[in-house]
């Protein structure tokens, strides 16, 4: 077996945010990502499943209904699974230290690395104050993501037609509105600030839609971000170095190398050995350089963990 063909093996795997049940989810790709890569341990951080949305409008296509037997198949076969329910799928905190199919449903965690550092495993809508205090305003809020969502689709539509990569349009908005950016910011170290609070080493939690890794004071914060815009994850090697996986990039990188012009989306599984560790490069180089015009502009950054 090759190093292009070997199939990534991790201690532990973070996703959360994949919104099934609407149609902005990216299933195509979490299905691709959950064939290639296998764990000991999967946390699914909430959001798995988008309650408010299957509410207004049914919409579960076969890809979603095989995010979840894919999963489900995995507990099956000894992989632990756990299942930290979030707002958009806050029906499932009913059963809350239940489990269903060999899945544990818990509202938090704490999770111990391979180098015995303590993580605490929260989905996050409780330090969202729209959430938590207005939530009709949540919802408005979310019918307007629903719509760039939308609208984003369109968009890549036609730059697929012309052979270029995938772009967030609410990623991007998100990262250019000043009070959005805030928001982040507070967000961020409002959870940190509960993980050292609980006396553990640092926390893992999603809502936000915005995949990060640094340390806020002595905490080490990590979102894993979602299956909507970035299509990432975070996972944890058998030495427990964590990682975020940036998935939809490294496709879109595979078949540049492979097929160019190819869509990563409508793309075969892929080998990831050689590739991982190209992406891995190119990406910290991307990260430093973003990083560094943040930081000249003005807005705060942490340390990379």
């Amino acid at each position: 077996m090759t190093a292009m063909t070997l199939q990534p093996h991790y201690r532990t795997v973070w996703i959360s945010d994949v919104h099934l049940g609407t149609r902005g989810c990216q299933a195509d790709l979490l299905l691709d990502f959950l064939n290639e890569v296998t764990a000991d341990t999967y946390y699914l951080v909430g959001d798995i499943i988008d309650g408010w949305r299957l509410k207004k409008s049914w919409y579960w296509p076969e890809s979603h209904h095989a995010v979840i037997t894919t999963i489900m198949e995995k507990a099956k076969n000894g992989a632990k699974v756990i299942f930290v329910p979030g707002n958009h799928d806050e029906f499932a905190r009913e059963f809350v230290d239940m489990t269903f199919g060999h899945v544990e449903v818990k509202m938090n965690d704490i999770h111990e690395t391979a180098d015995g550092r303590k993580l605490l495993i929260i989905h996050g809508d409780e330090f969202d104050g729209v959430v938590k205090y207005a939530k009709w305003l949540a919802y408005l809020g979310d019918t307007a993501y629903n719509l760039a969502i939308v609208l984003n689709r369109y968009y890549n539509g036609i730059r697929r037609k012309l052979g270029y990569g995938y772009w967030s349009l609410s990623a991007y908005l998100k990262n250019r509105v000043k009070n959005a950016v805030q928001f982040v910011c507070n967000f961020e170290n409002a959870v940190a600030h509960e993980a050292a609070k609980r006396k553990v080493d640092g926390v893992v939690c999603g809502h936000i839609h915005h995949a990060e890794k640094r340390m806020i004071g002595d905490v080490l914060y990590c979102n894993d971000g979602d299956w909507v815009e970035s299509c990432t994850a975070l996972t944890e090697d058998q030495n427990g170095k964590l990682e975020l996986l940036y998935w939809a990039e490294m496709r879109q990188m595979a078949m540049t190398h492979s097929q160019p012009g190819r869509d990563a989306a409508s793309a075969p599984s892929l080998g990831l050995g050689k590739l991982m560790s190209l992406f891995r490069v190119v990406g910290d180089n991307n990260r430093a350089a973003n990083a560094s015009s943040k930081k000249n502009s003005g807005t705060p950054i942490g340390k990379t963990a």
